[in-house]
């Protein structure tokens, strides 16, 4: 019996493991092909190329992935395929419910197509943009999608330079050919208010506009060039800040704006949030909208037709600009480069009770 070994009554049994194919234990792309009854190469067309796979099949890899932990590595993705699957996309805010709702349409169109957008914020600035950029772009994406056109001389010489398919949004470019731009045309949405309060019969109509960024300033010439072809622009009546819209500011500056100009009988403000703000600093000091004075905001925001009386502004089309964007930007990443380079969208005048 001496040849035999006995275990200590106290020793602890061995855990067994269920093997795993990686050294690392975790679950690897031919575990999820087995469990999912399909090829190895059929699992990662249906997680980098899932427009490639039938639904049925995504819906059986996405279930062998959870009930397995399968974490997919970007980084063998993009050496297998030579794509990031991520595109960068810049904003000028995270707070500006115009931009979030563009980013909504290009996530849910590139989503589909397996891409992932990456957004970088840029403050309003071009030379943050500028650096957000060259920093976004040390990760290989596939594709670049920008805001207005207003850039620095560097990062068009940069844009220039890369291979990178690159999206302009909420802008047109001059030159048809220059870039690929969706958005509409700022000038002629600030005309059109302008027009607006000419032909309501208005004499004395002032324009309140914050941030100050070109688009802005492009509707603000819009409006100028109608009053001015009407003979009733009078410069005085003009009051531009480069602070950040709200609502409390367009208190702020209609307060000022009639302390300054108390015969003033018409406003457009150049973000809704401005328009509400006068809006609610008029309830308040019982001055009767549009009776005594009309108003006009821009972009068409959530609460612009629920306010008291509602707001007469401009619609955007911004959810539409992300997915006409997002199309764009895979057309050209696909190699397709036979559709139109400047996507018009347009804008439409919501006339409403306070004009």
């Amino acid at each position: 019996m001496g040849g035999l070994k006995t275990q200590h009554r106290n020793a602890l049994p061995v855990p067994t493991r269920k093997p795993r194919s990686s050294r690392t234990g975790r679950a690897t792309m031919a575990d999820v092909a087995t469990a999912a009854g399909v090829s190895a190469m059929t699992v990662s067309r249906a997680l980098n190329r899932p427009d490639k796979v039938s639904e049925e099949v995504r819906a059986r890899v996405a279930e062998a992935s959870r009930r397995l932990g399968f974490v997919p590595s970007r980084l063998a993705a993009a050496l297998a395929t030579a794509r990031s699957m991520t595109v960068t996309v810049l904003i000028p805010s995270l707070t500006n419910s115009v931009f979030i709702d563009v980013l909504a349409g290009i996530q849910e169109t590139l989503s589909p197509h397996g891409y992932q957008p990456v957004i970088g914020v840029t403050g309003y600035t071009p030379e943050e943009e500028e650096r957000v950029l060259r920093t976004q772009l040390a990760s290989g994406p596939d594709g670049v999608i920008l805001t207005g056109l207003d850039h620095t001389p560097a990062t068009w010489d940069l844009l220039r330079s890369i291979p990178t398919p690159v999206v302009h949004t909420m802008d047109l470019a001059p030159d048809a050919d220059d870039a690929l731009t969706v958005g509409f045309s700022q000038f002629d949405a600030g005309h059109a208010v302008g027009r607006h309060l000419v032909e309501r019969g208005r004499r004395r109509i002032g324009l309140i506009a914050g941030q100050l960024d070109p688009r802005t300033r492009q509707r603000c010439d819009g409006w100028r060039q109608a009053l001015v072809e009407a003979g009733r622009h009078d410069p005085s009546l003009e009051l531009m800040v480069p602070d950040s819209t709200s609502v409390a500011l367009g208190a702020e500056l209609l307060e000022r704006m009639l302390a300054a100009h108390p015969d003033i009988d018409a406003l457009f403000l150049c973000n809704d949030d401005l328009a509400q703000g006068a809006l609610f600093h008029c309830a308040r000091r019982s001055i009767a909208v549009p009776g005594r004075l009309a108003l006009a905001g821009f972009n068409d925001l959530g609460g612009a037709a629920w306010t008291l009386p509602p707001l007469t502004t401009v619609a955007t089309p911004r959810h539409a600009i992300g997915v006409e964007a997002a199309h764009l930007l895979l057309a050209a990443m696909n190699g397709r480069d036979d559709g139109p380079r400047s996507v018009d969208l347009g804008f439409r005048l919501m006339v409403r009770e306070t004009t």
